[in-house]
């Protein structure tokens, strides 16, 4: 199995899918449209369709069957982005090697973007097989107890005294929560039984902590160049990290034993290999 193959095949499919289910950028209102398509295709790994993808295709799915809710988790995770690079909010320049959206177009521009793509998400979602199961996944997942919650907990623990217990709360909902549903979207695409999704709602949630540690890592070991993104912000603005809490070596350490925990929950998929390539793939970019 060859990692590499596997997620340029998947950016492909998914930038070709992404195309046909997106507005046009000569639909009005242009502009929106525009600045949707710009978030879109700025670049970024497609990772979280990529574990859509490869879960659903461990069950037997195919890659039509995992495309909606591999487009919906794109969209949703670049409304993020945008909203996230605001300058109410972490006040970034840079964004997958481009200008944040907003420093594209403008502010109240980039603000209707992330939502449109939000919309955007649920309506391809409502459109496709199993609709209200994947839909319910997305919104939990997107939602106060999920990643929206997560970033205000970010936001509120700016400046305080760092510790393991608040850092692991505003990682699992900041960004394990949306790698858990993309683990068990993929398994409803393929009609996944109930041990099945239990046991990618475990991996998904195991790789997404271990994602979201190894960026905080990398925030102060890498460099913008490398991440597409500002870096050092973590530290400037007093952020919650793991290396704040415990230090770099431990959250080196905590990183491969999250990778570790996701590989042996899957256990019970079969064909998962590109799944476990996916979680070691995820610890191989700490420096």
């Amino acid at each position: 199995m060859n990692l590499d193959r596997f997620l340029d095949e998947t950016r492909s499919l998914v930038n070709t899918a992404l195309d046909r289910v997106l507005p046009s950028a000569s639909d009005v209102p242009v502009r929106l449209h525009e600045a949707m398509r710009y978030a879109v295709f700025a670049g970024g790994k497609r990772l979280r369709p990529a574990i859509a993808r490869a879960a659903c295709t461990s069950l037997g799915g195919s890659d039509d069957d995992a495309m909606p809710a591999a487009c919906a988790l794109e969209m949703l995770h670049t409304y993020s982005l945008i909203h996230d690079d605001l300058p109410a909010i972490d006040n970034d320049d840079l964004r997958r090697g481009q200008p944040t959206c907003h420093k594209q177009f403008d502010v109240a521009t980039a603000i209707l973007a992330g939502d449109g793509l939000h919309t955007q998400a649920f309506l391809v979602l409502a459109r496709a097989p199993r609709a209200a199961d994947l839909v319910l996944e997305l919104a939990q997942a997107a939602g106060t107890h999920g990643m929206v919650g997560g970033e205000i907990a970010d936001i509120e623990a700016e400046g305080r005294e760092p510790d393991v217990a608040t850092v692991e709360l505003i990682h699992e909902l900041k960004t394990a929560a949306l790698f858990r549903a993309s683990a068990v979207m993929g398994g409803i695409a393929a009609n996944g039984g109930t041990a099945e999704l239990d046991a990618l709602r475990i991996y998904g949630t195991a790789l997404g902590i271990a994602f979201q540690i190894v960026d905080d890592i990398l925030d102060e070991t890498s460099d913008a160049k490398t991440m597409g993104k500002s870096t050092g912000k973590d530290r400037a603005a007093r952020k919650m990290s793991y290396p704040a809490a415990v230090g770099l070596d431990e959250s080196r350490a905590r990183a491969r034993e999250c990778a570790e925990e996701a590989i042996a929950a899957l256990a019970p998929i079969p064909n998962s290999d590109v799944l476990a390539a996916l979680a070691k793939f995820t610890v191989t970019r700490i420096r």
